[in-house]
């Protein structure tokens, strides 16, 4: 990079060369989707948040279910809290991820790393513990829809958290496959929690086959509270992960570049400023520029930074394409009974238990022919053919099967049906759904990236809300075909903000951000 004005050009063409730590240069033959041990440890520590997110997301339409029978003797939900506690881990997640993300920034990975998984847990504990027997029915709903926020919360805290922390470390080449593996337990998430549904369902079958419906008491609290496993897993690691070193090896390596009369030189000035920076001193004017873009951020200077056009345009698109894509994907994947339907799974007739088995069937076969594939499609993919290039793709085909959906809705065959609905699952993930995750950790410097991540997130979750919250409504009055155009309308918007955005495969934001800084003083040095 050579100007401000050219830096997002230059680097949508070549990778920067940027320092990174020892062992990130480890192993640099090899296909970014091998891993090393060290990097395997990291994605089982980070991944374990987006594994709950997805497990938690797709049992409740589930659990949704099981309660019709526990609490209104098979008949529906009341619409207004059925929609509350589908969105309630939603909502908690913007609050999870504008705090969480501000708090990395300014406090520190370390200081923050963990909290979120303890609030899950603690969440998922306080929601298995809803009265059903002692509550009246609305008051259970409303009762577990208040957890659920707070689930969210910790929720929405994880997606920052994670993909700073795993951008912070990992190795400039391989960045986007590390954090596309660590979404990718999204699919998984999805999937065991659709197998642990049927097998504690056929575990209750004598009992619920019996006449004992409000078996499904049970039911619910142990799918639910299974997810605490995984959680309890990874605290303790969560919690003891030190700060990255990325930024210290890098002063290391140029130090021992340096000639010795410079190596004291910034030695002695390098100590000054970090005494500095222990205070909250740094003097954006004089530190070093790797100093700066390597300090923790205060939200004055996260506006200065967002202030200026060529920044600000980043994370408009980033917040704009989350927003668009999950209108769309949240729109059809928390409101699957209609798909359920269309393929003969959504459990309208037999006994409470053969219902609700035939719906968990249904949700096993939605993840496995397309969720988890397109995951790892993008794995395999992402450092070969970029993230822009996916992003849009992913966009144009997602529309494109939206518009088959749309037009030929009522007309496809079941086999047809399930066909395109697979495709769209598939370009979903690996397209937009997997590459707006990644954006913001890639495309941000350090000192920003959480906040920035943050946002990002909350307003992909505000379009996850708006879906939940509207779906029913609009095809009650429209009809789905009609609220499948808007999805198509979305996704081709998405795929043109895009190009707000530029190629972040071998983009190092804080070398662009140092080098930012340099030229800014140099010119106001010529002034």
């Amino acid at each position: 990079m050579s100007t401000p004005s050219s830096s997002h050009d230059e680097h949508n063409e070549k990778p920067v060369d940027a320092n990174l730590e020892e062992y990130e240069r480890a192993n640099d033959e090899r296909p970014p989707y091998i891993l090393t041990y060290t990097e395997v440890k990291l994605l089982g520590i980070a991944g374990v948040g987006f594994f709950l997110d997805a497990y938690d997301l797709f049992i409740i339409n589930p659990v949704a279910t099981m309660l019709q029978y526990r609490l209104y003797g098979g008949g529906h939900l009341p619409t207004g809290l059925e929609g509350f506690i589908k969105a309630g881990a939603n909502i908690g997640s913007v609050i999870g991820q504008f705090a969480f993300g501000y708090a990395a920034d300014s406090l520190g990975r370390k200081a923050v790393y963990g909290k979120e998984l303890m609030l899950i847990i603690l969440a998922t504990i306080l929601t298995i513990t809803t009265p059903t027997g002692s509550l009246s029915p609305n008051s259970s709903l409303i009762y577990l829809g208040i957890f659920r926020i707070l689930l969210g919360i910790g929720v929405g805290g994880d997606y920052p958290m994670s993909a700073s922390i795993t951008s912070d470390r990992a190795n400039l080449r391989k960045r986007g496959t590390m954090l596309a593996y660590i979404f990718s337990n999204q699919g998984w998430g999805s999937l065991v929690g659709s197998l642990v549904t049927i097998v504690v369902l056929a575990a209750y079958k004598n009992v619920m086959q019996g006449g004992r419906t409000s078996a499904v008491d049970g039911v619910w609290r142990i799918v639910v509270g299974l997810s605490l496993v995984p959680a309890f897993g990874t605290l303790y690691q969560r919690l003891t992960l030190p700060e990255s070193t990325r930024y210290l090896a890098t002063k290391k390596k140029e130090e021992e570049e340096a000639g010795e009369a410079r190596v004291a030189e910034e030695k002695i000035r390098q100590e000054r400023h970090e005494q500095q920076q222990r205070e909250g001193n740094v003097d954006p004017n004089t530190a070093p520029p790797e100093v700066v873009a390597a300090k923790k951020a205060h939200f004055a200077e996260f506006l200065t930074y967002f202030s200026e056009w060529r920044h600000a345009k980043l994370l408009i698109g980033t917040c704009v394409c989350w927003f668009l894509l999950d209108i769309a994907f949240y729109g059809i994947n928390l409101n699957q009974n209609v798909v359920l339907q269309q393929i003969g799974f959504d459990g309208s007739t037999g006994t409470p238990w053969e219902r609700l088995f035939k719906i968990s069937t249904g949700n096993i076969i939605i993840t496995a022919l397309g969720f988890v594939p397109g995951y790892y499609a993008s794995v395999l993919m992402i450092e070969k053919m970029g993230r822009k290039k996916i992003q849009i793709m992913g966009f144009l085909m997602a529309a494109l099967f939206l518009g088959i959906l749309a037009g030929r809705f009522t007309k496809l065959s079941k086999p047809a049906f399930i066909v395109v609905f697979a495709l769209l699952q598939f370009f979903f993930n690996f397209g937009a759904n997997t590459t707006t995750y990644c954006y913001p950790a890639e495309v941000f410097p350090t000192r920003f990236r959480a906040s920035a991540h943050g946002i990002s997130a909350a307003s992909g979750k505000a379009g996850a809300i708006i879906s939940a919250l509207a779906f029913n409504t609009l095809s009650k009055k429209v009809g789905t075909p009609a609220v499948l155009w808007i999805f198509f309308g979305c996704c081709v918007a998405g795929a043109v903000f895009t190009l707000l955005l530029p190629e972040v495969r071998g983009r190092d934001p804080d070398v662009i951000l140092a080098q930012e800084i340099r030229e800014a003083r140099e010119a106001k040095g010529r002034a």
